[in-house]
């Protein structure tokens, strides 16, 4: 069934240059202004996201995705403060300029405003929503689709080179209240709203898609599509066989635990198993 709305081309390879990328999860630290900020000094803070950016980018990645992940718990987009898209702007640009690699932004939960914000301001190629259409109930509680709002912002900005990656059936909280529409339906609802690449996930942060999910929304999507959670070096091979991409962040971490740092040798052994893949 074709879609109502129609990309020209992949956003993947516009960003990246190739049709099949590996990127990697910058979870920030808390930022002052959230819970578990325990009065670090900034450059502890800005030092810890540029260790992981460079042993990510050494170790095989194309790209990295920034994430105030360090925020629990989150807040809800309209109580966001101002503070977090500054901080993480300042990351952002400290990354892009220390790399050179493109650069996405989620700022959690669920707030396509200041991260388009963000990635205007540090020069990153794209912004991951968790819900960009429709409705779910999540941690924090009810999460609407913002991508009206968001895409308004983004043409006020002169922003429409930032691409959208959009959560299809996103994890993290209940569909109940869409649980009469198919996960096929849902995923074409994001290229409905101009949506530029779709992500799968399993049900919370290091769990992952089962293959059969991801088959279901690759057959109701012309979009480039991801995986965002879950991606191990033992399952990367069968995952990019049927997708575009994944967006890699616990197993990649020491221990693979997400709130410790990059593991290099972690890094380099999950390259080393897309290799069939990506050289292909």
């Amino acid at each position: 069934m074709p879609e109502i709305s129609e990309k020209p081309s992949s956003a993947i390879r516009e960003i990246f240059g190739t049709d099949k990328v590996l990127i990697g999860m910058i979870h920030c630290p808390a930022f002052p202004g959230a819970p578990r900020y325990r009065a670090a000094d900034m450059s502890t803070i800005y030092d810890a996201c540029m260790r992981d950016a460079e042993a990510l980018i050494e170790g095989g990645m194309h790209g990295l995705i920034i994430e105030n992940h360090g925020d629990l718990p989150f807040s809800k987009p309209e109580d966001i403060g101002h503070e977090t898209a500054a901080f993480m702007s300042v990351v952002t640009d400290r990354i892009a300029r220390a790399t050179g690699v493109p650069l996405g932004i989620n700022v959690l939960a669920n707030a396509p405003i200041p991260a388009l914000a963000i990635a205007m301001a540090g020069g990153a190629k794209f912004i991951r929503v968790n819900q960009w259409a429709n409705a779910y109930v999540a941690n924090e509680g009810l999460m609407e689709g913002r991508a009206g709002e968001a895409m308004r912002y983004r043409s006020m900005l002169r922003g429409e080179h930032i691409k959208i990656f959009a959560d299809s059936h996103v994890k993290h909280g209940s569909h109940a209240i869409v649980a009469d529409r198919s996960i096929q339906e849902l995923t074409r609802d994001l290229a409905f709203f101009d949506a530029d690449g779709v992500i799968a996930t399993g049900q919370r942060t290091g769990n992952a898609a089962t293959i059969e999910e991801i088959e279901e929304i690759r057959s109701a999507t012309h979009l480039p599509l991801l995986v965002g959670s879950g991606v191990t070096k033992d399952n990367i091979l069968e995952i990019l066989q049927r997708t575009n991409g994944v967006i890699v962040a616990s197993s990649l971490k020491h221990g693979g635990v997400w709130w410790n740092a990059v593991d290099i040798e972690r890094v380099r052994a999950l390259r080393a198993a897309a290799a069939p893949v990506l050289e292909a």
